[in-house]
Protein backbone atom coordinates (compact mmCIF):
# COMPACT_ATOMS: atom_id res chain seq x y z
CA UNK A 1 0.00 0.00 0.00
CA UNK A 2 1.46 3.55 -1.08
CA UNK A 3 2.19 5.89 1.66
CA UNK A 4 -0.17 9.18 1.73
CA UNK A 5 3.03 11.28 0.34
CA UNK A 6 3.39 8.75 -2.50
CA UNK A 7 -0.54 8.99 -3.42
CA UNK A 8 -0.13 12.45 -3.23
CA UNK A 9 3.15 12.83 -5.01
CA UNK A 10 1.19 10.80 -8.07
CA UNK A 11 -1.61 12.18 -8.18
CA UNK A 12 -0.18 16.02 -8.08
CA UNK A 13 2.01 14.54 -11.35
CA UNK A 14 -0.73 13.20 -12.87
CA UNK A 15 -3.54 16.43 -12.15
CA UNK A 16 -0.75 18.56 -13.86
CA UNK A 17 -0.18 16.24 -16.96
CA UNK A 18 -4.12 16.83 -17.46
CA UNK A 19 -3.93 20.93 -17.22
CA UNK A 20 -0.20 20.47 -19.61
CA UNK A 21 -2.62 18.05 -22.06
CA UNK A 22 -5.82 20.11 -22.03
CA UNK A 23 -3.66 23.63 -23.28
CA UNK A 24 -1.89 21.25 -25.78
CA UNK A 25 -4.80 20.08 -27.34
CA UNK A 26 -6.88 23.32 -27.05
CA UNK A 27 -4.40 26.84 -26.16
CA UNK A 28 -7.51 28.78 -25.43
CA UNK A 29 -8.63 26.77 -22.22
CA UNK A 30 -5.77 28.30 -20.42
CA UNK A 31 -7.40 31.53 -20.77
CA UNK A 32 -10.91 30.57 -20.63
CA UNK A 33 -12.10 30.95 -16.79
CA UNK A 34 -15.67 29.45 -14.53
CA UNK A 35 -16.31 29.29 -10.59
CA UNK A 36 -15.34 26.14 -9.72
CA UNK A 37 -17.71 24.10 -7.83
CA UNK A 38 -15.75 22.51 -5.12
CA UNK A 39 -13.37 25.94 -4.07
CA UNK A 40 -16.27 28.39 -5.21
CA UNK A 41 -13.00 30.42 -7.01
CA UNK A 42 -12.68 31.53 -10.63
CA UNK A 43 -10.16 29.23 -12.58
CA UNK A 44 -8.73 28.52 -15.65
CA UNK A 45 -10.51 26.04 -17.90
CA UNK A 46 -7.48 24.00 -18.51
CA UNK A 47 -7.07 20.57 -15.93
CA UNK A 48 -10.33 20.89 -14.88
CA UNK A 49 -12.41 18.07 -14.67
CA UNK A 50 -16.77 17.64 -14.83
CA UNK A 51 -17.33 14.93 -12.08
CA UNK A 52 -21.19 14.68 -12.64
CA UNK A 53 -23.36 17.88 -12.54
CA UNK A 54 -20.07 19.58 -10.58
CA UNK A 55 -16.93 20.79 -12.75
CA UNK A 56 -13.92 21.58 -10.56
CA UNK A 57 -10.42 23.37 -11.51
CA UNK A 58 -7.51 21.33 -11.29
CA UNK A 59 -6.61 22.30 -7.85
CA UNK A 60 -9.72 20.60 -6.37
CA UNK A 61 -9.31 17.65 -8.80
CA UNK A 62 -6.32 16.91 -7.07
CA UNK A 63 -8.43 16.80 -3.83
CA UNK A 64 -10.95 14.71 -5.38
CA UNK A 65 -8.16 12.43 -6.33
CA UNK A 66 -6.75 12.20 -3.60
CA UNK A 67 -9.29 11.84 -1.42
CA UNK A 68 -10.69 8.89 -3.69
CA UNK A 69 -7.46 6.97 -3.62
CA UNK A 70 -7.03 7.36 -0.15
CA UNK A 71 -10.84 6.19 0.69
CA UNK A 72 -11.24 9.71 2.36
CA UNK A 73 -13.96 10.98 0.50
CA UNK A 74 -16.74 8.07 -1.67
CA UNK A 75 -18.60 10.54 -3.64
CA UNK A 76 -17.67 13.93 -5.32
CA UNK A 77 -20.36 14.97 -2.75
CA UNK A 78 -18.68 14.19 -0.03
CA UNK A 79 -16.09 16.89 -1.47
CA UNK A 80 -18.23 19.11 -2.43
CA UNK A 81 -19.75 19.47 1.39
CA UNK A 82 -16.32 19.02 2.40
CA UNK A 83 -15.21 22.43 0.79
CA UNK A 84 -18.68 24.88 1.89
CA UNK A 85 -16.36 26.55 4.16
CA UNK A 86 -13.75 27.48 1.24
CA UNK A 87 -16.53 28.27 -1.28
CA UNK A 88 -18.18 30.37 1.34
CA UNK A 89 -14.88 32.46 1.93
CA UNK A 90 -14.58 33.14 -1.89
CA UNK A 91 -18.03 34.41 -2.57
CA UNK A 92 -17.16 36.86 0.76
CA UNK A 93 -14.25 37.60 -0.93
CA UNK A 94 -15.75 38.54 -4.32
CA UNK A 95 -18.53 40.65 -2.19
CA UNK A 96 -15.84 42.13 -0.80
CA UNK A 97 -14.01 43.02 -4.31
CA UNK A 98 -17.33 44.14 -5.50
CA UNK A 99 -18.18 46.71 -2.54
CA UNK A 100 -14.59 48.28 -3.16
CA UNK A 101 -15.62 48.75 -6.68
CA UNK A 102 -18.47 50.85 -6.27
CA UNK A 103 -17.14 53.02 -3.60
CA UNK A 104 -14.15 54.43 -6.49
Amino acid sequence: MKSKEEVVKEMQLVVEQMRLDDIEENPDCENEFFTCNACGETKSLAGSVQYGAYRLCNDCVLFAEVGFELGQIKTIDDLIDAMEDKRLEADCEFLKQEQKKLEN
